[in-house]
């Protein structure tokens, strides 16, 4: 390291990794605390489901022969009837809370351990390049990555939740304000209003996914590409194909979403911004390096547009496939579409199981 701002961020990302070792601990902790709560309901629940049998089974009989009980009788048999399906009731409800919590928690457990291995990654990559990157020149490039996204996520959230909000405050004005005049109408508005709610869920589940896909933690990139290209179909007169060639298999996790959010970016530059109708995607997993090749037949830029704005989506991605020493290509003229292919080398350590 011959940079003060290198060593800064190795510092901080020392930090950061600790900070996550104690997150870790403590999600585990907390998970083998709830199984135990977990299996003591469940026991709690098997039991009083013997009781609750034990008791319908006794109230079945004085029912069949009332009158060889009190009212007396009767009435206890029914409130212990009653108490013990609310108590089984109860603990199953808290069966399912826990079960429920432990599953979350076991999600959060899962994300902060690809978080420490991506981090630790990046360490290992900052140790390495830092010594051939000038005056906080790798520091810079990180910055503007993250800037980038900041923004694009920004813009997205604008354009969707954001505005599908604002849209629903107005229905719901509309809607309460009709209610004296014209309770028909009022209806028909707050069955408007239902459909834009399902709308706005829908986009909210893809901000979602576009936020950070689960699936890619739990099933890896090619499942995950395969889901976002199968999303992107349903835009209106577009075609959008995919391919996957090579050995299908879980990558770092570092790896998976940077080309994820490769892929991501310049299949939405090719439908948003260069208009295209046919995109082709093609995935390689091969033994020793990754290959993404993405071809439209939009309209294509000017290359040297990537030399005199230093934020684009695109200009990034080759900045972060260069840092892991792969390359890329662009092949583009104004009219004529474009076809953008990365070359990630592959090592050993990077084939996870």
């Amino acid at each position: 390291m011959n940079s003060r701002h290198e060593q800064s961020l190795l510092e901080s990302t020392d930090q950061l990794i600790q900070q996550l070792e104690h997150f870790i601990d403590t999600s585990e902790q907390e998970i083998e605390e709830n199984e135990r709560l977990l299996l003591q309901s469940q026991q709690e629940v098997e039991k009083l489901s013997k009781k609750n049998a034990a008791i319908t089974a006794e109230l079945q009989k004085i029912q069949s022969h009332t009158d060889e009980f009190s009212r007396h009788e009767l009435r206890m048999g029914y409130e212990a009837a009653l108490e013990a399906q609310q108590r089984l009731y109860l603990m199953s409800g808290k069966v399912e809370k826990i079960q429920s919590q432990i599953l979350q928690l076991r999600h959060q457990l899962s994300w902060l351990q690809n978080f420490r291995t991506s981090l630790e990654t990046l360490r290992s990559q900052l140790a390495s390049f830092g010594g051939g990157l000038h005056s906080g020149e790798g520091v810079e490039m990180i910055i503007q990555a993250q800037e980038a996204e900041r923004q694009r996520l920004s813009r997205q959230m604008h354009d969707g939740p954001a505005q599908a909000l604002s849209n629903f405050i107005l229905q719901t004005e509309i809607a309460m304000r009709l209610f004296e005049i014209d309770p028909i109408k009022a209806k028909e508005e707050l069955e408007s209003l239902k459909q834009s709610a399902t709308q706005a869920f829908q986009k909210v589940r893809d901000f979602i996914f576009e936020l950070r896909p689960l699936m890619l933690d739990d099933l890896g990139l090619a499942p995950t590409v395969r889901r976002y290209i199968d999303a992107m179909r349903t835009m209106p007169g577009t075609s959008v194909q995919f391919s996957l060639t090579g050995m299908e298999r879980r990558l770092e996790p570092y790896l998976e979403v940077m080309v994820f959010r490769a892929i991501q970016e310049l299949v939405g530059n090719a439908l948003r911004h260069s208009q295209a109708s046919e995109v082709r995607v093609l995935l390689d997993l091969g033994d020793t390096a990754l290959k993404v090749m993405i071809e439209d037949n939009g309209k294509g830029f000017d290359p040297q547009i990537l030399k005199e704005r230093s934020n684009m989506g695109i200009k990034i991605i080759r900045d972060r496939v260069e840092m892991l020493g792969g390359d890329f290509e662009l092949n583009t003229h104004i009219g004529e579409g474009t076809r953008i292919s990365l070359t990630i080398p592959l090592q050993e350590t990077s084939h996870l199981t």
